[in-house]
């Protein structure tokens, strides 16, 4: 028996080491399918934005049948976690207000408008928590969407200095206006 415990000892440590050592590996974002981007950029009102967001690609899916966002349906606004709009100064969204703070950023899109949604509870897994969150919603946005002037394989945001912010996805194109 007094044997036995060494040896028993040894197994839980060495199994121990190689779940850490598989999980560090498994938590590697960069190597997911649809890889983390970060967008950041200080707009002409002085405030910081930053966009942290997952990029799936088209593969040669159709938007809005095989992909999101589909017409209807909460989109998380990029792939697995929900993405994260921040900023570091209260600004106005296509002038309406916005405190400073981090928000889950959410969209619904119907036919052509896409209706923005900024929530509070902005650490969350994707779209499907949304519904018990969705009282946390602090700003509603709606705004039209126009066909890209070029096909976007990744979805992908920009910020302009003069706060249009923008998401390309396939062959859409979704700006708005962030500023004072």
């Amino acid at each position: 028996m007094k044997k036995l415990f060494p040896v028993l000892a040894m197994a839980v440590s060495l199994f121990t080491a190689t779940s850490a050592i598989a999980q560090n590996k498994a938590e590697d974002k960069s190597q997911r399918p649809s890889p983390p981007a970060v967008v950041k950029e200080t707009i002409s009102s002085g405030a910081t934005i930053t966009i942290d967001y997952s990029q799936p690609a088209v593969k040669g899916r159709t938007i809005g049948k095989d992909l999101e966002p589909k017409d209807g349906e909460i989109w998380r606004a990029g792939a697995n976690e929900a993405t994260v709009f921040e900023t570091d100064k209260a600004i106005s969204i296509e002038g309406k207000k916005l405190n400073a703070g981090k928000y889950a950023f959410f969209i619904q899109k119907k036919g052509t408008d896409w209706t923005l949604i900024f929530n509070k509870t902005w650490k969350t897994w994707g779209a499907y928590e949304y519904e018990k969150n969705k009282g946390n919603d602090v700003l509603k946005v709606r705004v039209k969407e126009k066909k890209a002037s070029s096909f976007a394989e990744r979805l992908t945001y920009t910020i302009a200095k003069d706060g249009t912010i923008s998401l390309a996805w396939g062959d859409k194109l979704v700006s708005f206006k962030a500023g004072k």
